[in-house]
């Protein structure tokens, strides 16, 4: 079986769940015999092709169909969002050859190339609703438009030619991370196949980590209470309320010590966050790390600096991040929002509290900060669950009857 993924962009320097799942599931492939490359634009790389892990990436030029788009407004939309164009991508899938299934990885204009080109090819697409579709704040989707505001979209017709409205309606199957992203889309998709498949970990790699040697290179007391959040600089993520955690931790006992991990995809979210960090006086207690690349040991080793891990996000359609900290043997604390509450079992393997509550998260932390035994009983629950069901291997042998059912079915319609 030959697959292609197709994310919006695939590169080190902006890592995150999305991408994870992409290489991880893509090199599970390969070690079950399959063919599979990632084709995407060359958003934020100027590498035309590589290979990650052992793994091809191929990139491909791009624009943004919008006339009045500022620089400012574009480099926003490859960070986050962005509904652009390829030709080069369109006609590269339409060459490859001995081509099975398209997998999908993103909607809007570039989905409509991949369901294009499947279409043209008589082979079917499978396409996973990594950011969600159905389940979104309506700020954060509103977010996403915002740098074309005052721009004239002159790409509608690019988007109708390809059928980017019918990409969901036409998919082979739609593969969804949590339950309700997955019950609305079989309402508002009947008789197509919509599955749940979760996102997966590598227990075995996040299971050791040097905790000393991270706090000593980044000046972080060793006796400190260290919370991790781990995650891109951006509203969705919501690390704005962590900072406003530790604060109300320092009115107590204090101790706390806030680390705060993710690329920056949002710079004036980034600027809020650092005059919060400035104005409550938290600057000894916040280590702020704009990203980590994914294959650095230091991303394990932040995990294992950490006492507690703290999920703040007001959108998530799955959380990888808790899976990760559950394989590092962290406590978690985390939003009850997107998908988080379909895997993560409140007052079992993690705590939960509604998003945005701050004298909930605060009880739970403080209560979590005195009770070692009660961190060490979530801890031990959650790397038992993420071991025994989140491997890769587990996933991806999914994965793969999600593909073979998908082309048995489209084999039957031809």
């Amino acid at each position: 079986m030959h697959v292609i993924q197709v994310p919006r962009r695939f590169v080190r320097s902006h890592w995150g769940g999305t991408e994870t799942v992409i290489l991880e599931t893509s090199k599970g492939l390969l070690a079950l015999g399959h063919e599979t490359e990632i084709f995407c634009p060359s958003a934020l790389s100027d590498q035309p092709s590589e290979e990650i892990d052992g793994v091809s990436v191929r990139r491909f030029d791009y624009f943004y169909p919008y006339l009045g788009l500022s620089d400012a407004a574009r480099e926003q939309m490859d960070l986050k969002g962005g509904n652009l164009f390829s030709f080069p991508l369109l006609t590269e899938l339409g060459r490859v050859p001995k081509l099975d299934l398209i997998h999908l990885h993103t909607g809007k204009r570039l989905g409509g190339i991949g369901r294009y080109a499947a279409g043209k090819r008589r082979i079917p697409y499978v396409i996973s609703l990594h950011g969600g579709v159905y389940d979104v704040p309506s700020g954060e989707a509103q977010s996403w438009t915002a740098p074309t505001r005052g721009a004239f979209e002159w790409g509608k017709a690019l988007g109708w030619w390809v059928g980017a409205r019918r990409v969901l309606d036409e998919a082979a199957a739609i593969i969804c991370l949590g339950t309700r992203e997955l019950e609305e889309a079989r309402r508002r998709h009947p008789g197509r196949t919509v599955v749940q498949l979760p996102n997966g970990v590598d227990a075995p790699r996040f299971a050791g980590g040097d905790g000393r040697a991270f706090r000593e290179r980044h000046a972080i007391p060793p006796a400190a209470f260290v919370i991790l959040v781990m995650g891109r600089i951006d509203p969705q993520k919501n690390q704005r309320l962590a900072v406003r955690l530790l604060a109300e931790l320092w009115r107590g006992s204090g101790g706390a010590h806030l680390v705060l991990i993710g690329p920056v995809t949002n710079p004036s979210y980034e600027t809020q966050l650092a005059a919060d960090i400035r104005d409550m006086g938290l600057g000894g207690g916040v280590t702020l790390i704009p990203g980590i690349q994914s294959q650095d040991p230091d991303l394990v080793n932040a995990y294992h600096a950490a006492d507690l891990f703290l999920l703040p996000s007001v959108h998530e359609p799955f959380g990888i991040v808790i899976l990760e900290a559950w394989s590092s043997g962290l406590p978690v604390v985390a939003s009850k929002v997107g998908g988080v509450p379909t895997f993560v079992e409140d007052g079992q393997d993690g705590l939960l509290f509604p998003p945005g509550d701050l004298p909930r998260v605060t009880g739970l932390v403080r209560d979590l900060m005195a009770n070692r035994d009660a961190r060490c009983r979530l801890a031990q629950a959650g790397r038992k669950k993420a071991g025994e069901e989140f491997g890769w291997d587990t996933i991806t042998k999914r994965l793969v009857n999600i593909y073979e059912e998908a082309i048995h079915e489209h084999s039957l319609r031809q």
